[in-house]
């Protein structure tokens, strides 16, 4: 198994003039950190307007800088938004990381939150899956060809050669965010990487890891021509100290991460600029929802990590990103968690990694049949009609996973 470290960007209130500032000066640090540590990716996502949230809208930028100090952890996109972003931009942006970190780049691509981010670029929501899809037949080819051109419902592009070229042949490996749980099996009729958040249950997880690769291997419909990516990674809150007590003590941010992103999924952007997130979440952290959302992160001991790892190891996902830059989790509590566990933990799983990429090249070549696992009990939107799936939030889904978990 290998691991990530996931950046949002977070930036609760209150926030001085020099607040941003502190805080990309810490994530650099962090970066850093992981890199000496033997994490395996850095992953920044791409974010506008979600206030509190997210405060990193360019992050080609930051892990430009992160490249430079650094030396063997992957660069990833998790994700670029190809709604927002031109995609000549895309190729030259991706590209010219590519060059400056020696080939560490990991291009993950997603279609923007909604209506918050999407309506400022003139992009509709209900065109962003169809979207997307153009923009993955459009950019793939610009990292190849010297003379490519597209022209589509959304993009028209005439002839050109599209500077510079990756510096990985034929490009960076291709992944897609899973936010909702059946792009999952999507990525893997697309053939990319699936990057999605933490499962129900374990038996959730082996069902979705299936669904995944039986798609991959027997109904793949690649967007355009590009090499597969097989790898499902999943995103989950952590925190790793001497014990439990004190682990969940430390992750308040975890929950704050959880808290916010519901809100921008209910209410939008509903009073730029004054909005206080922080100050909301106080109450709400107190409450039933609040205590149920430490359950459902990677939080704790090393050995109560351990545990639940092996669960994720035993179902054959293939990464675990870590969130702890999330909230006001404070900077030496990320360091030391990230040092515990590359101490106490990691090592055992990465000893793991050619079984994981033997049973994965077996699963490719078909000499191991995966059964095909019925996925349905585990999605949150399949009973419901349209307009009942639109009233579900993140917050639903919490309420449902911890209720799972506690055999409810």
């Amino acid at each position: 198994m290998k691991f990530g470290i996931f950046m949002e960007h977070q930036l609760p209130r209150p926030w001085d003039e020099q607040s941003e500032y502190r805080l990309l000066q810490e994530s650099l640090a962090q970066a850093e950190v992981a890199d000496q540590l033997g994490y395996d990716y850095l992953w920044c996502v791409e974010h506008h307007f979600m206030e509190e949230y997210s405060h990193l809208p360019a992050p080609e930028v930051f892990l430009a800088a992160v490249s430079q100090r650094t030396k063997r952890i992957r660069l990833g996109h998790g994700v670029i938004q190809l709604t927002t972003n031109q995609p000549q931009r895309v190729a030259e942006k991706v590209s010219t990381l590519d060059l400056l970190s020696g080939g560490r780049v990991e291009l993950g691509m997603g279609e923007g939150a909604g209506p918050a981010e999407l309506h400022p670029f003139n992009v509709r929501v209900r065109d962003k899956r169809s979207r997307w899809e153009d923009a993955v037949r459009a950019i793939v080819p610009m990292f190849t060809k010297p003379d490519w051109e597209y022209h589509s419902e959304y993009h028209d592009f005439p002839a050109r050669n599209v500077l510079p070229k990756p510096f990985q042949k034929p490009h960076p490996p291709l992944w897609v965010a899973c936010s909702n749980i059946t792009t999952i099996g999507e990525a893997g009729r697309w053939g990319m990487g699936a990057l999605g958040f933490s499962f129900v249950s374990p038996e959730a997880m082996q069902s979705w890891v299936h669904k995944y690769y039986n798609n991959l291997v027997h109904d793949r419909e690649l967007l355009t021509d590009y090499p597969i990516n097989p790898n499902l990674a999943i995103s989950m809150g952590f925190m790793c100290a001497k014990t439990d007590a004190e682990a969940e003590e430390r992750a308040a941010g975890w929950t704050f991460f959880r808290f916010a992103l519901a809100h921008y999924g209910r209410h939008g952007i509903d009073n730029p600029g004054k909005t206080n997130l922080w100050n909301d979440y106080q109450a709400w952290r107190a409450t039933d929802k609040g205590q149920e959302a430490l359950r459902l992160g990677l939080i704790g001991s090393p050995e109560t990590i351990r545990r639940k790892l092996r669960a994720m190891q035993e179902a054959h996902v293939d990464q675990v990103m870590f969130i702890l830059q999330a909230g006001n989790n404070k900077h030496e509590h990320i360091c030391e968690s990230m040092e515990l566990f590359a101490r106490e933990v990691m090592p055992e799983f990465h000893a793991d990694e050619p079984n994981q990429q033997a049973w994965k090249q077996d699963v490719l070549a078909g000499r191991i049949q995966l059964a095909d696992l019925d996925t349905t009990p585990y999605d949150l939107y399949a009973h419901q009609t349209s307009a009942e799936a639109k009233r579900l939030t993140q917050e639903d889904l919490m309420k449902k996973m911890a209720a799972k978990e506690a055999g409810g």
